[in-house]
């Protein structure tokens, strides 16, 4: 599709996506997200400002150290031993 169309669906080739960048951020708002490709492959994918805060509340999951401070075991004292030898003895009898 050239510049000079409208472009109805929310699919976009790179050069059309900035050639009318005005209109994709327009559908984005109105439609929903664009998706834009690049050399014929999916690269990005523009969405309104509203969507991507849904987006990301949606997401809104603690990191590996808050889930591991929020742990119902803290301070939960572990009495780990390890064999201080750094060899161990393996059989190669088969």
């Amino acid at each position: 599709m050239n510049s000079t169309t409208s472009h109805p669906s929310s699919n976009w080739q790179l050069q059309d996506a900035k050639a009318q960048f005005s209109a994709v951020v327009r559908q984005a708002q109105a439609r929903g997200p664009q998706h834009i490709s690049v050399h014929g492959k999916p690269a990005v994918v523009v969405v309104s400002q509203s969507e991507y805060r849904r987006l990301q509340s949606l997401s809104n999951k603690p990191s590996f150290t808050e889930l591991m401070q929020g742990s119902p075991w803290v301070g939960l004292e572990l009495n780990v031993e390890r064999d201080a030898d750094l060899t161990r003895h393996i059989s190669l009898e088969q």
